[in-house]
């Protein structure tokens, strides 16, 4: 079988000859990525009789017209077989067996179930940073197999979007960490100007590359990573700022945050060590709920729990016109007092930066913040949270959903900011945080 294909580009033709087990490819938009990894699946595809490759991209939509369309109108020619029924390309070798493409889209946790706990000899992600970190690190366990096939998983990317931070952590930045190893990762840097097809045929494109903002500009045409306004939280870090649970001292002062509407309730616990090191340590993640059931299920929640003070924003103190009364009101009358934060909302961000910043340690790197994984919601959303283009101190309204549980978080570090970046935690040096105080009902209370 003779593939017929353009010659590939000086970038391309080393991403397809590249040999680490990770290969990234990518940098500016329109510098030929989708073409590249067609290219190499084929190549696979046609070389080695009953290899395995999956191809994903976030939609279907996408799917169907960077891959299933492009693929089939390229091997169909060859002798390959599409089925719809299971969005699998089949090449036949005859006795030497069948080699299989298999085209699948990833939107959520649920999509990644049908992908992570299968084997395959080959993954593809393209459009790597709309991949959230956790899905990257479980599909990497999938490139598996009793057999003599490559194993390899090949990325595709532009800075920005959830996964604009591991992805720049393990490509650019090479910051690895225990058990991953740097031989492993490669990435080839291309832009638009490697790309001599698009640029005789579309130099369109390119003039409304070059006419972009300064930020989008360096990010999509000269793909730069340092500076894309994109992920709000590029200090999170799932290794540093997720852990397992455990017993909570009873001695650590308590607290309760919380952001409510009828569209969600995100209700967390938040406990402090003496050491000034915080752990969301219990959420609940409800919409739909009126006003007292709300209350019903902070209750639950808090259940044997001697919590210090109960943060909401200001507007939990309007007055409603059905009732006269305010949210803050009714929650009072079930016994939860809550108290007031500053609603300032950049203010309130830079705060929970100080609490997430990654610091460095007698034991290595650490965090202020920390989330007990039995928070799901928090950990997912606290990624995905963007910069608001009009505004870029200030994170992003929209996409909404993504927006309460931060909102709920930032609240508890309103009002509790930390009183200064705490000072590396030693074995025998205690932090500053031991002598904090905090502003409660007007006074100050040393601990």
């Amino acid at each position: 079988m003779k593939l017929n294909i353009p010659s590939p580009n000086a970038k391309q033709r080393q991403f397809l000859k590249a040999t680490a087990r990770y290969i990234a490819y990518g940098g500016s938009r329109g510098g030929g990525k989708s073409w590249a990894i067609r290219v190499k699946v084929a190549l696979l595809a046609l070389f080695w009789p009953g290899i395995k490759i999956l191809i994903l991209r976030r939609t279907y939509p996408d799917l169907i017209k960077n891959h299933i369309e492009p693929l089939r109108n390229l091997l169909e020619p060859l002798g390959a077989v599409y089925k719809d029924k299971d969005k699998t390309l089949w090449i036949n070798h005859g006795r030497k067996g069948k080699s299989q493409i298999i085209f699948g889209y990833c939107d959520n946790d649920n999509d990644l179930r049908r992908y992570h706990g299968n084997e395959y000899d080959i993954i593809c992600i393209d459009e790597a940073t709309q991949f959230m970190w956790d899905w990257f690190d479980r599909l990497k366990g999938s490139v598996r197999g009793v057999n003599n096939f490559p194993k390899h998983i090949y990325l595709t990317c532009n800075p920005g979007d959830v996964g604009h931070a591991w992805v720049k952590r393990l490509f650019i930045d090479r910051e690895f960490l225990p058990g991953e190893n740097p031989d492993d990762y490669d990435f080839i840097a291309a832009t638009v100007y490697d790309n001599i097809a698009l640029m005789e045929n579309d130099p369109e494109y390119v003039k409304n590359l070059e006419s972009l903002s300064d930020a989008l500009r360096d990010a999509w045409l000269y793909g730069k990573w340092d500076s894309f306004v994109g992920q709000y939280f590029t200090e999170w870090r799932p290794h540093i700022h997720v852990v397992d649970p455990f017993p909570i001292p009873a001695h650590w002062r308590r607290y309760f945050s919380m952001d409510y509407g009828l569209d969600m309730l995100a209700a967390y616990c938040i406990a402090v060590s003496p050491e000034g090191q915080s752990y969301v340590y219990k959420e609940h993640y409800e919409p739909n709920l009126i006003i007292s059931d709300a209350a019903q299920r902070i209750k639950a929640l808090t259940d044997g729990e001697k919590i210090f003070q109960w943060f909401a924003p200001p507007d939990m103190w309007n007055r409603r016109q059905d009732t006269g009364k305010s949210v803050a009101e009714i929650f009072g009358e079930s016994g939860i007092y809550l108290t007031k934060t500053n609603n300032e909302r950049v203010a309130g961000w830079l705060n929970m930066k100080e609490w997430l910043k990654v610091r460095e340690g007698d034991g290595g790197q650490y965090a202020n913040m920390r989330f007990f994984r039995t928070c799901p919601n928090v950990i997912r959303s606290i990624p995905l949270l963007q910069f608001d283009q009009k505004h870029p101190s200030d994170a992003a309204g929209e996409p909404h959903e993504v927006t309460h549980a931060p909102d709920a978080i930032r609240y508890f570090c309103a009002g509790r900011p930390m009183a200064e970046p705490a000072a590396p935690v030693t074995k025998n040096v205690l932090p500053p945080a031991l002598r904090e105080v905090e502003d409660y009902t007007g006074g100050l209370i040393n601990w």
